[in-house]
């Protein structure tokens, strides 16, 4: 008898060449410029989110509230930030409360002694910097931070105890409102049925795929083809964030789920990686040799049937290649072939799979809090802000205290993560602070006298943010656009007069950028590629944890519950693989190149490695598959593909070759008699060795 096991061992493949993401100014222009194109949900959310600007807005005016200019760019946190804009956002008033209480705290148990508020800084960065890592909701860190260094600046100015304390209050009532205000316009103007838009996005993705395969297919006019790549390509730009923000909020809600299929959050990575090499194929050169238009027509053909929901059925289109590294055709082929060997809903009983409410969600993620690289990321903001509020003390120049506020708003675990929020911050500083603020200042504001035309220049600065927010790569951009602008014009409740502000706060931002730089980069670096190395690796070890469940704990309530929690897990770690694959493009240096195709090799393996725990999950809870978990046949099996892929994982983590495991004999299965049975078994096999393939193709280029 054939051994299985033995069927997947293949020899190493050898590092292949990907396209370079081109570092020329024209090359960012184009990227820039095709990150403005309108996509799917863009208007809708950019119009809501200049409403919930203005609502604050009249509110913040009528009430004479404080910091305006912050509560204005709240709404734009709030709805970048959180998973979802929903009655659960109200979440985000409690670290609000936190900080005025901890801030309060501080001064009355100290007499408000420097050295306390200094400590004290520290120590609520540390925790608010393994709150931002370690947690499903990462803006409460971000947010406390941020607000208990705008609280604790009061008490550094020579003012009545009492006024204070009444500021103090008065700030929870202006992060208030962006908050209320968001969840009022979501719930009145947002989406009454996300299932139904995320089937739809879904479906203008994949349609627009056909399309271009079946023109390429037909060797039809360069017209022809140019606009069906085009349309790919704006979708491609558009990326897996709008269809991930529905995602949300159907489990933030609970809401149904529709017509969406099992693993609808990896799905979404899926399709969005494939709409990128889509994109890739059609900028590249066209070949219309037999070969290829053959390809192009089989790729239709299973793209058609994905969108459809069919199963797949007969042979791959895809085989891992040996001895030749894969072209950009190959890699398409490959994701296709992941997302086709998904399985699919297969009736009520799989129904719960699609998506998991995220009140089944803990709150805490595994080891968060004691992981030793989310504590070193603690110390890391923590040292930084620290720095930074020493030094503008120091040298006696609170206008630059900006640079504490951008530690927190910058604070990412990598280092091409950070470089990236960086450049987008000093880029929407310029623009929103000293071309629109300086420029409303010297232009618009000495002819204003009403509020009407207020309104209308905040609803067109939040309109350009929040556009720009929208976009993929340089979202980040138009955030720090609104917020700079509302800085300048908000100083008060009268017309700015003078503009050595905006100059001040712009020192400050390159200020904590230095700091940064220094702590996160020079000094304690953590490399994007280092920081996805983990990721993949967390992902193989919880694929073992997953294969090993039914023998520690047959069809048990808490085996559920524990595979809930690694599928959620595995997915929120795969989308963001994508989005550090992103950021490996701000790694600059010598090593930029090799680092971008390590990147693109593991987005690979984990694509593929969600396709072969799918096929675990669906047949874990199959209640015909009741009576079959504690075979010892079928828990052989499965502990060792589990120790395969704990040997996977070590190879990622420990950046060496990976060595496939000895080939062994498996006992008679006899339930490979039964097709159901048989499918599961080669199915995941097959995906073994697939992931084998590209764990050696990391090891390699490694």
């Amino acid at each position: 008898m054939e051994n299985p096991i033995a069927s997947v061992v293949a020899p190493p493949l050898p590092p292949y060449a990907l396209p370079s993401r081109a570092n020329s100014v024209q090359a960012w222009a184009g990227r820039v410029w095709q990150d403005l194109q309108p996509t799917p949900g863009r208007l809708s959310n950019s119009l809501r989110l200049v409403l919930a600007t203005v609502i604050t807005l009249l509110v913040v005016l009528i009430l004479q509230v404080p910091y305006a200019s912050v509560a204005l760019y709240f709404v734009f946190f709030v709805g970048r930030e959180t998973p979802a804009v929903s009655l659960r956002s109200l979440a985000m008033i409690v670290p609000i409360i936190a900080a005025v209480a901890v801030a309060l705290g501080i001064v009355i148990l100290t007499d408000n002694d420097p050295m306390a508020r200094v400590l004290g800084l520290a120590a609520v960065s540390f925790f608010a910097g393994l709150l931002m890592v370690g947690t499903t909701l990462p803006a409460l860190g971000s947010t406390w931070a941020f607000l208990f260094v705008t609280l604790i600046g009061f008490w550094e100015t020579p003012a009545p105890a009492n006024h204070l304390v009444k500021l103090s209050l008065w700030v929870i009532t202006a992060f208030s409102l962006p908050i209320v205000s968001s969840i009022a316009v979501e719930y009145v103007f947002g989406a009454r049925r996300p299932a139904d838009l995320l089937t739809e996005q879904r479906g203008v993705r994949w349609r627009a795929f056909i399309s271009m395969f079946d023109l390429f297919a037909a060797k039809a006019s360069p017209e022809e083809r140019a606009e069906a790549v085009t349309r790919v390509s704006r979708l491609a730009a558009a990326g897996q964030e709008e269809m991930q923000g529905l995602y949300n909020k159907i489990v933030e809600r609970n809401l149904e789920t529709g017509s969406l299929m099992i693993g609808a959050r990896v799905r979404i990575t899926m399709l969005a990686d494939l709409m990128d090499l889509a994109a890739a194929v059609g900028s590249a050169p066209y070949a219309d040799d037999p070969a290829s238009l053959l390809r192009y027509q089989r790729m239709a053909a299973e793209a058609r049937a994905a969108l459809e929901g069919a199963p797949e059925t007969g042979p791959a289109i895809y085989e891992p290649r040996r001895g030749l590294g894969p072209g950009l055709l190959d890699r398409l082929e490959g994701v296709l072939h992941a997302i086709r060997s998904m399985p699919v809903a297969a009736g009520p009983a799989n129904r719960q799979l699609v998506a998991l409410p995220a009140k089944k969600v803990p709150f805490v993620l595994p080891g968060g809090l004691t992981s030793r690289a989310n504590v070193a990321f603690g110390l890391k903001l923590s040292l930084c802000a620290t720095i930074c509020y020493i030094l503008y003390h120091a040298i006696d120049y609170p206008g630059i205290s900006t640079c504490v506020i951008t530690v927190f708003i910058t604070g990412l675990t990598t280092t091409g993560a950070i470089k990236q929020k960086f450049v987008h911050r000093f880029a929407g500083s310029l623009i929103g602070g000293l071309i629109f603020g300086i420029g409303a200042a010297v232009f618009l504001f000495p002819n204003m006298d009403s509020v009407t035309s207020l309104v209308v220049l905040i609803s067109a600065i939040a309109f350009i943010g929040a556009w720009c927010a929208q976009g993929r790569r340089f979202s980040y951009i138009g955030m720090q656009i609104a917020f700079s602008f509302y800085l300048v014009a908000f100083e008060g409740f009268s017309a700015p007069t003078e503009l050595a502000p905006p100059r001040d706060r712009l020192i400050g931002i390159l200020l904590a950028l230095v700091v940064m730089w220094l702590v996160f980069d020079q000094f304690w670096p953590v490399r994007t590629v280092t920081s996805m190395r983990h990721a993949l690796t967390a992902i193989l070890h919880d694929g073992a944890r997953l294969f090993r469940l039914p023998d520690a704990f047959p069809r048990s309530e808490g085996e559920l519950k524990e595979i809930d929690a690694l599928r959620d897990e595995v997915g929120k770690t795969v989308a963001s693989l994508r989005t550090l694959n992103d950021a490996v493009e701000y790694e600059f240096g010598p090593d930029r190149e090799s680092h971008i195709r390590l990147s693109n090799s593991m987005v690979r393996a984990a694509l593929t490695a969600v396709a072969l725990f799918w096929n675990e999950m669906v047949f874990l809870h199959h209640t015909r598959n009741r009576d079959l978990l504690p075979s010892p046949q079928v828990i052989a099996l499965r502990g060792r593909i589990a120790a395969s892929l704990d040997i996977m994982a070590e190879a990622v983590a420990g950046a060496k070759a990976f060595v496939a495991p000895d080939a062994f004999q498996l006992p008679d299965f006899s339930l490979r008699a039964s097709p159901w049975h048989q499918e599961h078994v080669q199915n995941a096999l097959t995906r073994l060795r697939e992931l084998q393939n590209y764990v050696q193709e990391i090891g390699t280029a490694g």
